[in-house]
């Protein structure tokens, strides 16, 4: 595999920004890593990061390196910083950023897949949301989503957490339902759409803060009949159960590909 920091400027966000990507590579010597590459385009993952973390974090905390070399998947992580992967009413468009800006470039930079069925996007807790928030916006674009310990409501979130900065982001709060920033209107909105539904997978630990959120808009989407598959365990917000979640999602990104 190969690991490249990549610094460019962003025409949406009118300033410069930073990804971590890995990059399959096909290898016979290297000990401990049998890598491959599936041939001129790769198959990709788009992980997200959370609230409090940025870019780094996924090769900092995990081994997704070693685990995305078995699949000859390349991942692409982008910084959104605190923006709930939104155009922040206060801030940038982060949405706008990571929904068209970023795939258009890592593309042109790197030699990444252009079809849904090998495009896919993962996350963990705001990152969970950026994912479900993209996967269900922009089916045409992802043949899959996952969310590991997802914000699935953020005013719920936010009215429990911290209003005034979750203010800044989403702007008033009580006007998030039936919003593109409310993911249960997003699911509503597929459903009815008539288009091709990406596979969703949801899991989060049993104490986790989220769980109820989580359980919650688990039963709104099998009330609808999307297509989510749903895992819990023992577990709570932390790297630990991320780290063995992200192996799970990536075995199950490829149970059908």
């Amino acid at each position: 595999m190969a690991f490249i920091e990549c610094h460019y400027f962003s025409e949406t966000l009118g300033m410069s920004t930073s990804m971590n990507v890995i990059l399959p590579q096909t290898t016979k010597g290297q000990i401990g890593l049998e890598g491959k590459s599936s041939g001129t385009t790769h198959p990709v993952l788009f992980l997200l990061h959370g609230l409090s973390d940025d870019h780094t974090i996924w090769m900092r905390r995990t081994s997704i390196e070693r685990y995305a070399s078995a699949y000859g998947l390349a991942v692409v992580m982008p910084n959104v910083h605190r923006s709930f992967y939104t155009n922040m009413e206060q801030g940038y468009r982060y949405w706008d950023f990571v929904s068209r800006e970023l795939p258009q470039v890592a593309r042109s930079f790197f030699p990444l897949a252009h079809e849904r069925e090998r495009t896919f996007v993962a996350g963990l807790s705001m990152g969970g949301y950026g994912a479900f928030k993209l996967g269900l916006t922009h089916p045409e674009q992802y043949g899959a989503a996952a969310s590991l310990s997802g914000a699935m409501d953020v005013q719920a979130l936010a009215n429990s957490r911290d209003p005034k900065e979750f203010s800044r982001i989403f702007g008033d709060l009580e006007r998030i339902p039936g919003t593109n920033n409310d993911l249960f209107t997003l699911a509503d909105r597929l459903k009815t759409s008539g288009t091709t539904q990406p596979r969703l997978f949801q899991c989060c630990g049993t104490e986790d803060f989220l769980y109820e959120d989580n359980i919650r808009f688990r039963d709104h989407c099998l009330g609808l009949g999307l297509q989510l598959e749903y895992e819990e365990e023992p577990g709570t917000h932390e790297w630990g159960y991320w780290d063995a979640k992200i192996q799970r999602v990536l075995a199950w990104l490829f149970e059908q590909n």
